[in-house]
């Protein structure tokens, strides 16, 4: 599909920001948002069953969560971010969900890893498409006081598309036999692979469907009038670089907390179906319920809290946000090797999704407020490529090598899962607390631009 220039000296007709289509453009985008995390998150109810058809390890399983995902991901967001910037956003979103069921059904067709592997790179590909487009069209659609709910809004995304994925995957299991018996044409398929099938159909309906949306005209950052200059990826790049102290502290403290985010909700079947005998169509359902339900709710949250913070008159309410969410991390995160039966092994997994889920709207809905509009899809390609890569490259493969080569044994991923996230959570909250003094210089920077930027454009 191919993505057409912007049209130049063409009007654009303004769409009121905050009003109802405003808001129907971010059901939209939070329902491809949806899609595109049961599509990335249905393999983690599948691992056992993959391991016995196809003979593999926890560590090649873990490959298949995360390496075969994010390289593709990494390798295309970059490209997709400066297609934000610079073209039609709508379109970029239509091409990213589209393309990703195709390659999740193509998941189902797989007899061996290695068709596995290609398929589950087809999905990270796609799917870097849609983070820096929905987040600039967001950005476009929604003034800067309505920004960080609209943000929760949208980042409850990954908790529905986690949870349904789960709860989807177990009624699939649950009624596989069934669906075989049914239908002849699938009696040669085994549960895993009609999973990633009913799973990737509905999203080639759904990307089709966006086509409906409009592109809104894009907007300037904190109410200044728009500069509209195309920014190169070097400036982009310097941007960064030249609030380094705030950016790096803050993009590597999100990631850690990302660690949680994708380790979690990756290895927790496994500890529910090894620790403590639950079978897999009973876990997706129970914990998909759970993933979905405390997800949303923390993510939801984080601006309650960061608006009441921010009343007590601390602006950089958004690291705060982090800095709590970490701290509880650490031990909720280490109680799950001592959790002594299945109701408390659950409460625990309950406590942590609620704070993983808790600072992401606040990190978000900043990144866009202190970024020039023509630099934000750079911007965000960049955080979501360090989060994505270290939270969906590295967690899940983490807990799989501890879990082989350290304790050797598979019981033990409860101990493995443990040991990353506390860890994880701890370095988190020991450099978000280091980024906040950065994050108000950066904020006093960000609105002096931003005062100097309007003072010019009105006097010209």
């Amino acid at each position: 599909m191919s993505v057409p220039e912007p049209t130049a000296g063409v009007a654009v007709k303004p769409t009121p920001m905050n009003g109802g289509y405003a808001w129907a453009v971010l059901v939209m985008l939070t329902a491809a948002y949806t899609v595109s995390f049961i599509d990335r998150q249905v393999l983690n109810l599948l691992i056992d069953p993959i391991k016995m058809d196809l003979g593999a390890t926890d560590t090649q399983m873990s490959l298949l969560q995360g390496l075969a995902f994010i390289i593709a991901y990494i390798a295309f967001i970059p490209i997709f971010g400066r297609l934000a910037d610079t073209r039609n956003r709508r379109n970029l979103v239509v091409f990213g969900v589209v393309t990703w069921s195709a390659f999740t059904i193509l998941c189902g067709f797989s007899t061996n890893l290695e068709t596995l592997f290609f398929g589950r790179a087809g999905v990270g590909a796609a799917e870097a498409a849609l983070g820096p487009a929905a987040w600039s069209i967001i950005s476009d659609y929604f003034t800067k006081e309505k920004l960080p709910r609209a943000m929760s809004v949208f980042l409850m995304g990954p908790y529905l598309g986690g949870g349904l994925a789960l709860i989807f995957g177990g009624l699939v299991i649950g009624s596989a036999t069934v669906l075989s018996q049914t239908v002849p044409a699938l009696s040669n398929f085994s549960a895993w692979q009609l999973t990633f099938i009913f799973v990737g159909a509905p999203g080639i309906v759904l990307g089709l469907a966006m086509l409906i949306m409009r592109e809104p005209p894009r907007q300037a950052a904190a109410g200044a009038a728009l500069d509209d200059r195309q920014f190169s990826l070097g400036e982009a790049a310097a941007f960064i670089w030249q609030r380094r102290a705030f950016y790096l502290r803050f993009f590597a403290a999100m990631a850690l907390v990302t660690v949680v985010l994708y380790a979690l909700p990756a290895w927790m079947p496994s500890v529910l179906i090894r620790n403590y005998g639950a079978n897999a169509a009973s876990v997706g359902l129970v914990f998909g319920a759970l993933v979905l339900l405390m997800g949303s709710l923390g993510v939801l949250s984080g601006p309650v809290v960061g608006a009441l913070i921010r009343k007590r008159g601390h602006k950089s309410s958004v690291i705060i946000c982090v800095v709590i969410a970490a701290l509880a991390l650490v031990p909720i995160t280490a109680m799950i090797p001592f959790a002594p039966n299945y109701a408390t092994i659950m409460a625990v997994a309950a406590a942590a999704t609620f704070f993983y889920s808790f600072p992401q709207a606040m990190s978000a809905s900043a990144l866009q407020v202190a970024t020039p509009n023509r630099m934000r899809g750079v911007v965000t390609s960049i955080y979501t490529f360090i989060l994505s890569g270290f939270g969906l490259g590295v967690a899940p493969t983490l807990v799989a090598l501890l879990t082989d080569f350290v304790f050797r044994d598979p019981a033990h991923v409860n101990q493995s899962l443990a040991i990353v996230c506390a860890v994880s959570a701890a370095l988190a909250a020991w450099l978000g607390w280091g980024a906040l003094p950065h994050f108000r210089k950066a904020l006093e920077a960000e609105e002096a631009e931003t005062a100097r930027l309007a003072a010019e454009q009105a006097s010209a």
